[in-house]
């Protein structure tokens, strides 16, 4: 602690926080459709990435090796959720309301659209769409390959088309891509990364 050499990996951890904590944000926010869960998964990964940061900053391609904690994370935190929502539907299993109309996709928003989508559709279509990542960088992020990638992406741009009814998709996935910075969950992991407060942000 206090080393030249820990100052350093401290320096440069900040740099990699700063440059990548808001498409990580954005990218959770995408996969989860919860613009406070994805703040938080973000503040999550990069707090495991500073755990493990010599390993993260020898590797060929960090901002991948970040995406994949990022899309991990948020893959469990939607597998606790669907368990959750599971539970409370068969508690509230004789109240059917919301399943009548198949015929609302102009109504359908993207998150809601995304949200139906199996998650490694879901992932790789947000990866080369809204962030736009090439085939190769996407398959990289995910640990799969670059065939899976154009398959899964593929067929998750048809099933959006089909349930938002417009050729727009991508464009409509960069413009519902917004999510807060610096909340406490941002504040707390500088603080426990070490980052000074003095700084101009």
């Amino acid at each position: 602690m206090g080393t030249v050499v820990d100052d350093a990996a401290s320096v440069e951890f900040h740099a990699f926080f700063e440059r990548h904590y808001a498409e990580l944000s954005r990218l959770a926010y995408l996969l989860t459709g919860e613009s406070d869960t994805a703040d938080d998964l973000a503040a999550d990964a990069l707090l495991a990435l500073w755990h493990r940061w010599d390993r993260v900053r020898a590797a060929d391609h960090p901002a991948a090796y970040a995406r994949g904690v990022v899309a991990n994370l948020a893959r469990t935190r939607i597998r606790s959720a669907v368990r959750e929502r599971r539970r409370i539907a068969l508690f509230w299993s004789q109240r059917e309301e919301n399943t009548e109309n198949p015929d609302v996709a102009g109504v359908v928003d993207v998150q809601e659209a995304l949200r139906r989508l199996p998650f490694r559709k879901r992932a790789c279509v947000v990866l080369r769409h809204a962030f736009d990542l090439s085939e190769k960088d996407t398959a990289l992020a995910l640990g799969v390959s670059v065939g899976t990638v154009k398959s899964q992406t593929s067929k998750g741009m048809a099933e959006l088309q089909r349930l938002l009814g417009t050729q727009g998709v991508p464009q409509r996935m960069h413009a519902a891509v917004g999510v807060p910075r610096c909340s406490p969950a941002v504040e707390s992991l500088r603080a426990r990364t070490g980052e000074g407060g003095g700084r101009d942000r």
